[in-house]
């Protein structure tokens, strides 16, 4: 298991504050710093990432636009969950994506990405069982196939779709037999895009996010 538990940071990396007020909170949201039915408060949020009220409440703006959050009366925000209709949307959409970043990885990853896709692998196979974890080793992988995909397009997209997907609490590696499944189809992933088979690697993402959906729908029947 990961020592490092998450934390608000915030770095500018040449954007505006409100901007990095904002990509810190989409992080944090991802990594399950802040989780559905949590709350945020502009002076709380201020004081941990040591900046003003005016950059929060412009970052607050735009997680309510996302529709990742919603006003709690006076209260500040609170962190959404996505009903059933939602849920269906997001894996919908994540198919495409994520089937689109497999195929442009198949076509343009270099050697020392697709190493580093098997090392991440390797590591997903001999974990323990620690669904956070194995959660997190997930985020890695998929974030590495996206970063050889080389679209900055595709990357906006994705990146949305990863904060949205944390809103559905439970990870999909609580379900029994889910990391062995999911193993075998990152494995099967990663061979398709050494040997530079775009179709067979965007084939295998989509039926892997398909399988993902099984299990949540699954999760919540049997929660």
């Amino acid at each position: 298991m990961s020592s490092e538990s998450p934390s608000l940071t915030i770095d500018r990396d040449n954007v505006s504050l409100g901007e990095a007020v904002f990509r810190a909170l989409c992080h944090a949201l991802e990594n399950g710093l802040y989780r559905s039915g949590d709350r945020l408060r502009e002076d709380e949020v201020a004081q941990k990432l040591n900046v003003s009220r005016t950059p929060v409440r412009e970052a607050f703006g735009k997680l309510v636009a996302k529709g990742w959050v919603q006003p709690a009366g006076g209260r500040g925000l609170i962190v959404r969950s996505l009903d059933e209709n939602e849920i269906l949307e997001l894996y919908a959409m994540r198919e495409i994506l994520e089937g689109a970043a497999a195929r442009l990885a198949a076509q343009y990853a270099v050697l020392a990405e697709i190493a580093a896709l098997r090392d991440i692998h390797a590591r997903f196979v001999s974990g323990e069982g620690d669904a956070v974890e194995l959660a997190r080793l997930n985020r890695l992988m998929h974030g590495a196939i996206q970063r050889a995909a080389r679209n900055r397009y595709l990357d906006a997209a994705l990146e949305d779709m990863h904060v949205a997907t944390a809103l559905l609490g439970t990870t999909t590696f609580a379900a029994e037999g889910r990391q062995a499944t999911a193993a075998a189809e990152h494995g099967e992933l990663i061979e398709a895009i050494a040997i530079r088979d775009p179709d067979r690697a965007e084939a295998i993402a989509r039926g892997h996010i398909r399988e993902a959906l099984r299990t949540r729908l699954g999760m919540k029947l049997t929660g």
